[in-house]
C-alpha cells in the first residue's frame, strides 16, 4: 500500500514479486475485496498441494535463473534435493529410505510462452511411493476414514481379518465392522470385490505398487 501514484512504481513493485497494488487514499470495500481473492486462491493453492500429497506426489517449482524455491508442497526430503540443486550438483532421480522411494523430474517450465528460459520457473514434480502414500490414496479416492483404509490396505495384501487385528491392534469383529462400512461406502458386497477394486485404483496411481 503506497501513495506513489506513477505506472513505473506500480510494474517496479510487480516485477519484485508484489501480486497487488493499492494507493493511497484506501478505499477499505476494495481492499477487502482485494483480500479475499488472494485469500480464496490461497486456500485453493493449499489445498491442491495437500492433495497433491495424499497421493504421493511431492511438487515444487523453482526459479531457473539461481533456483530459488517458489512454492512446495508439505512432502518431505525436498529441502535436501534443493540443496543439491543449489550446490551445482547433479540431483538424484530418486531417493530411496526404508520402504519408501521418491522420484522427481523437472517437468515443464512455467510462466509466459514468450519468456527468456533463464526467467523462467522450472516445474519439479516428486513422487513418493509407500504404505503410507497407497493407504492415503485409498482414503481419497474411496471416501475412506484413515483406519479403513487401513484395513482396505492389508484385505488387498491378502490378510484375514484376525491378521489384520493383530497389525492394527484391534480385534477381528472391530475388523469386520470396518469392512461392512468399506462395502458400503465402495458399493460391493465382498472382500475379493472390494480388493479388485482397490487394486485397479492404487495401480493407476502407484503403477509400481506390488499387492
Amino acid at each position: 500500500m503506497t501513495g506513489l501514484l506513477d505506472t513505473e512504481y506500480l510494474v517496479a513493485a510487480l516485477e519484485c514479486g508484489g501480486v497487488d497494488y493499492v494507493t493511497k487514499p484506501i478505499k477499505p470495500k476494495e481492499v477487502l475485496a482485494r483480500m479475499q481473492v488472494h485469500l480464496r486462491g490461497a486456500r485453493e493453492r493449499r489445498q491442491t498441494r495437500n492433495a497433491l500429497d495424499a497421493f504421493g506426489y511431492a511438487t515444487i517449482t523453482v526459479r531457473a535463473s539461481d533456483g530459488a524455491l517458489m512454492w512446495q508442497t508439505p512432502l518431505a526430503w525436498l529441502r535436501r534435493c534443493l540443496q543439491q540443486l543449489a550446490q551445482g550438483e547433479p540431483p538424484r532421480l530418486s531417493i530411496e529410505r526404508g520402504a519408501t522411494r521418491l522420484t522427481f523430474r523437472l517437468h515443464q517450465q512455467t510462466g509466459d510462452s514468450d519468456s527468456a528460459a533463464e526467467d523462467g520457473d522450472w516445474l519439479i514434480v516428486m513422487r513418493e511411493v509407500s504404505d503410507t502414500a497407497v493407504i492415503g490414496a485409498m482414503s481419497l479416492s474411496f471416501k475412506l476414514t484413515a483406519k479403513e483404509a487401513e484395513v482396505l490396505y492389508w484385505v488387498v495384501k491378502g490378510k484375514t481379518n484376525k491378521d489384520i487385528g493383530e497389525i492394527l491392534g484391534s480385534s477381528p469383529m472391530t475388523v469386520k465392522k470396518h469392512l461392512e462400512r468399506i462395502f458400503v461406502k465402495m458399493g460391493v458386497e465382498t472382500r475379493t470385490a472390494a480388493a479388485g477394486m482397490a487394486m485397479t485404483r492404487i495401480r493407476q496411481l502407484h503403477p509400481q505398487f506390488e499387492g
